[in-house]
């Protein structure tokens, strides 16, 4: 028997990606809620500061499930002040653990001057693979197009809100649930 979530129509939503260059952390988001073959919104906010400003966050997913997140994540960041990792952790536990959290279902991009991770609903906590250049990840339907664009951009002399602009321009060009209506947070 299907439930309710399997019955309604399948939300798509968004592409999140993180550049760390020279110094610099951007998370970028595009503002496109997909319901079905439905635009619902072109200008939502997936992509905000958390705790006292001094994190920054992107979410791809269920919209609801990412704010309860982000709740949840900024509960850890009190608990953990200045401990994005540990607070991560610790999130990434208790949404694996907990009955309701574990039904949740979005993904995380977080960061702060010193880490940039990837949180998701099966307990992952990564920090993307650095390379000379620098590092990116991405999330969320046009995802994978942000990501290959980051990387192919990481080791030109563009600064990391060039990169993040750009591979979010070229992952709106490709995704059908991605569009250019671009948010973005730097630390």
């Amino acid at each position: 028997m299907e439930s309710e979530r399997e019955k309604s129509p399948l939300m798509h939503a968004t592409t999140i990606i993180l550049v760390k260059k020279a110094g610099e952390t951007i998370i970028a988001g595009d503002g496109q809620v997909s319901l079905g073959q439905t635009i619902m919104k072109g200008n939502a906010r997936k992509v905000r500061r958390l705790g006292k400003g001094d994190v920054i966050a992107g979410f791809a997913g269920a919209t609801a499930d990412a704010f309860t997140l982000f709740e949840r994540l900024e509960t850890k960041l009190e608990q953990y002040p200045g401990q994005l990792m540990r607070a991560c952790v610790e999130l990434a536990k208790d949404w694996r653990m907990d009955r309701y959290l574990r039904r949740l279902e979005a993904m995380m991009l977080v960061a702060d001057r010193n880490v940039g991770l990837v949180l998701t609903g099966s307990g992952d906590v990564l920090e993307p693979e650095a390379s000379d250049g620098g590092a990116v990840a991405a999330i969320g339907s046009g995802g994978n197009y942000a990501l290959a664009a980051g990387r192919a951009l990481i080791d030109t002399d563009a600064d990391a809100e060039t990169i993040a602009r750009r591979a979010m321009t070229i992952a709106a060009d490709i995704c059908v649930y991605t569009n250019h209506n671009i948010v973005v947070e730097k630390i």
